[in-house]
């Protein structure tokens, strides 16, 4: 839901209507809807052409849309939740050596 929020957020800082942003990805308006009220989930390939848009740095959104899809994945896990990311971000670290 974190993706969603942020894409309205830039969007509308810009002055953008959802139906340029759909236009753009080639989905229709309803969809790009629901990818900001956190209904559906953007596809990767999306992020670039959503970044260019809305002038902001690919890296950053393609981050919080990892981060959303993370945070999906331990919903609902709320006892230990917090240690299996710091888990993950340990191995991540140990993986990049």
């Amino acid at each position: 839901m974190i993706f969603g929020k942020k894409i309205k957020a830039l969007r509308e800082e810009r002055g953008m209507v959802q139906r340029q942003l759909a236009a753009a990805l080639e989905i229709d308006t309803p969809m790009f809807s629901k990818i900001e009220r956190g209904e559906r989930k953007a596809k990767r390939s999306q992020i670039p052409i959503m970044a260019q848009m809305l002038e902001v740095d690919e890296k950053e959104l393609l981050t919080i849309w990892l981060a959303d899809k993370v945070l999906d994945i331990v919903e609902g896990e709320d006892e230990v939740k917090c240690e299996a990311v710091a888990y993950a971000q340990k191995e991540m670290k140990v993986a990049l050596g």
